[in-house]
């Protein structure tokens, strides 16, 4: 099941919740019990390969290690 992360402008606590699809735009309720919160945009790294289906180079630095730096 999709988890979903939110933070409460009441409070200011950021907390998840795991539920379908197909009520990810519902509202949610923080821990606390405040009803003012806002849906955060979580980045998902889905990461090993490349485009092609080949093992990406292992490395660091900016940019994955691809060009050395």
């Amino acid at each position: 099941m999709p988890r979903y992360e939110f933070r409460c402008r009441a409070c200011g606590d950021t907390f998840e919740v795991n539920r379908p699809m197909a009520e990810a735009g519902a509202p949610a309720t923080c821990p606390q019990g405040h009803v003012d919160t806002v849906k955060l945009l979580s980045a998902v790294s889905v990461g090993g390969r490349s485009a092609g289906g080949a093992q990406a180079p292992a490395g660091g630095g900016c940019c994955g290690g691809a060009c050395g730096c």
